[in-house]
């Protein structure tokens, strides 16, 4: 299959496209664009394999979001829903039975997010509980030699800690992608010199700090996804995102650091095609 580029990672599994995912999906590969669905819980990580079983250029990924850890309700703004979840608990034999489907090509997301935190639970048995499911799944990623999709937000200095006493301990030879990326340059540079590669969203699109951090990254180090339905890019913020809008990323990412479009489609397919050990 001739891929022009690939979104990284997208929700398409989720009930936004109860009535469309098909037609979704279909357009995306009409153009080229291939996607990794991600899972964030046990429901949608299911979901994700079925849904990839049937197409050609779409593949899985499985993983229990923080968010899930705890029942809550929140709204980001600018965002087109509201986002619901209900209480989880990482069951690591029932990942272990997706993990060795041929579709799924990595574990997660799942990290660590200070920024939602459920108001009627101690924030430190919070972290707790973010810090030891986060574990879990960089145990399950090791045993079945997959990368990991790292979930980080307002919490790359804890996030950076486990990912590198985790490397130190032998773990994740395949290291992992941190996705949706909105920290600091700093940051980035830890991430890539521990071997992760980072990934942007639309939030590239818009956002100028975040353009001077792609351009001082080496392309050999940077994907890009949607994260659909959420954060769509310009010219499409605060509609529903969709996995073929990916181009709009492709294209900021090649304005900021003066390439050409079709450098960095290429850059960034070859760049997952080796991360996720797709079969192309």
């Amino acid at each position: 299959m001739n891929l022009k580029l690939i979104d990284t990672h997208c929700h398409v599994n989720f009930s936004a496209y109860k009535d469309d995912m098909d037609a979704v999906i279909g357009r995306s590969l009409d153009e080229g664009i291939g996607m990794i669905i991600v899972g964030t819980q046990s429901d949608t990580s299911r979901r994700a394999v079925e849904v990839a079983e049937k197409y050609d250029g779409v593949w899985a990924s499985i993983g229990l979001h923080p968010s899930h850890l705890h029942k809550q309700e929140f709204h980001d703004v600018g965002e087109f829903d509201s986002v619901k979840t209900r209480t989880e608990f990482f069951d690591p034999e029932f990942y272990r039975q997706l993990a060795s489907h041929p579709k799924v090509m990595a574990i997660g997301e799942f990290g660590l997010d200070y920024y939602h935190l459920p108001p009627d639970i101690d924030e430190a048995q919070v972290h707790k509980d973010q810090i030891n499911a986060t574990n879990l799944q960089i145990d399950l990623a090791t045993e079945f030699n997959k990368p990991i999709i790292v979930h980080s937000r307002d919490a790359h200095d804890d996030q950076f800690e486990i990912l590198r006493l985790a490397v130190e301990a032998g773990k994740l030879p395949r290291r992992g992608v941190v996705h949706c990326f909105t920290g600091t340059l700093k940051d980035a540079q830890r991430y890539i010199d521990l071997g992760f590669m980072i990934s942007f969203t639309g939030i590239l699109t818009f956002s100028k700090e975040l353009q001077v951090i792609a351009r001082e990254l080496p392309i050999e180090s940077i994907m890009v996804e949607t994260d659909a339905p959420y954060l769509s890019p310009v010219p499409h913020r605060g509609k529903r995102n969709e996995p073929s809008y990916v181009k709009f990323i492709a294209q900021t990412l090649a304005d900021v650091k003066g390439l050409s479009y079709k450098q960095v489609a290429e850059q960034t397919t070859a760049n997952a095609i080796k991360f996720f050990g797709l079969d192309i």
